[in-house]
């Protein structure tokens, strides 16, 4: 992710794998050092999944492995300091785990992904406005056809998705080839499987002409282990 401007306008959105988030204003990270500085406290059974950056107005979306995803406002998610953990975004059940966040920004659908290769996207509209912290609604009925939910993105029907197999095998395919369809289904297939694998990621191919900063006069890099770094422009 590369920023420019840190500034109050802006916020980092944290969100890791037991659904935690937190909200720290961009200016907190203005003067790094060599070693690095700590940007939150995370237990040792969780792990973070994602980080992008917010202007104080967005909607976020959670899903999870389970299929299940909620949508607040960023507003219910107060700032905080660096060295702290967070608020409960969503609730969990079991051994469920959050899998991807959306940060609302462009007027488009959401498509979610399963590791058995179906796929859907559903207007934003079918994800009503809920309180952070609650365990949610239905994204993706997941049944043993569909497998685990794997990914969570907010899609145009002119962007193409990259996606990626557990035993290396990589697909290019344009988002308005998925069907837009009802939030509580299991979707379509998108890719064919072999006997034994399984779709493990997603990537939005970001376009040239997309903007990848955050205006401004300093310039730094904030890295997320494992996440593509193409589809962090904003």
């Amino acid at each position: 992710m590369t920023v420019r401007d840190f500034g109050d306008q802006h916020s980092l959105l944290f969100a890791t794998a037991n659904g935690i988030v937190k909200k720290t204003v961009l200016s907190a990270f203005g003067n790094p050092r060599s070693s690095g500085i700590r940007a939150i406290n995370i237990e040792d059974s969780d792990r973070l999944i994602d980080v992008q950056v917010t202007d104080g107005t967005n909607d976020i979306v959670l899903a999870t492995r389970s299929g299940m995803s909620i949508r607040f406002s960023e507003k219910d998610a107060r700032e905080m300091g660096r060295a702290t953990s967070g608020v409960r975004g969503v609730q969990l059940e079991g051994d469920d785990r959050v899998i991807g966040m959306v940060v609302i920004r462009r007027d488009a659908t959401l498509l979610v992904v399963s590791e058995r290769g179906l796929g859907k996207r559903s207007e934003l509209s079918d994800y009503r406005l809920q309180k952070r912290g609650g365990k949610g609604i239905i994204t993706l009925r997941r049944t043993e056809k569909t497998g685990a939910v794997v990914a969570l993105k907010e899609v145009l029907p002119k962007d193409e998705l990259m996606l990626v197999t557990r035993h290396g095998v990589i697909i290019r395919l344009p988002v308005e080839g998925i069907r837009v369809i009802g939030r509580n289904t299991q979707g379509v297939k998108i890719m064919n499987l072999d006997a034994g694998d399984a779709v493990v990621d997603v990537a939005r191919v970001v376009r040239e002409d997309e903007a990848d900063v955050v205006e401004g006069s300093t310039e730094a890099q904030v890295v997320v282990p494992g996440r593509n770094q193409r589809e962090m422009g904003i």
